[in-house]
């Protein structure tokens, strides 16, 4: 049986639908959990959504996907830019992790280009809205049927 996949959320993200629409559009957090959350009962794999706004609390659920996830999909938010705690966890990762971001930080103000977690995750999805989330999760499922 497959582990679940841990899908791990940022500062303010709880905020989505109201905060910076042009930036981050519409779509709540609460919709973006029910897309993931079909997509995984549909391929038989539980979901774990999670969001804080506490970076210490960020690192610690990091850790727990290490032991209790088959794959880890994060949006760090603010937290991308800033945390090498979250960095250092996420390079403890034996598992497929992947980065979202609803919009491309790259074309954004230049403390926004600053990444700590690209470097300690498999790949990334950026500028795609919520439907980053999507995509995300579909590339993770098909790694974890291939592997299996």
């Amino acid at each position: 049986m497959i582990k679940p996949i841990y899908i791990l959320n940022g500062p303010n993200l709880n905020r989505l639908g109201k905060r910076e629409p042009k930036f981050y559009g519409s779509t709540t957090l609460g919709e973006i959990k029910n897309s993931c959350n079909e997509l995984g009962q549909s391929a038989g794999i539980s979901i774990v959504f999670k969001q804080t706004n506490l970076e210490g609390e960020l690192v610690s659920w990091v850790q727990e996907a290490s032991d209790a996830a088959s794959a880890l999909i994060i949006n760090a938010a603010a937290y991308t830019h800033t945390s090498v705690a979250l960095l250092d966890a996420l390079q403890m990762l034996e598992i497929p992790s992947i980065e979202v971001h609803l919009s491309n930080p790259a074309a954004r103000e230049a403390f926004r280009q600053v990444n700590y977690v690209s470097p300690a995750v498999k790949s990334g999805v950026f500028g795609f809205g919520a439907i980053g989330y999507d995509m995300a999760l579909t590339s993770i499922i098909k790694t974890l049927k291939q592997a299996n």
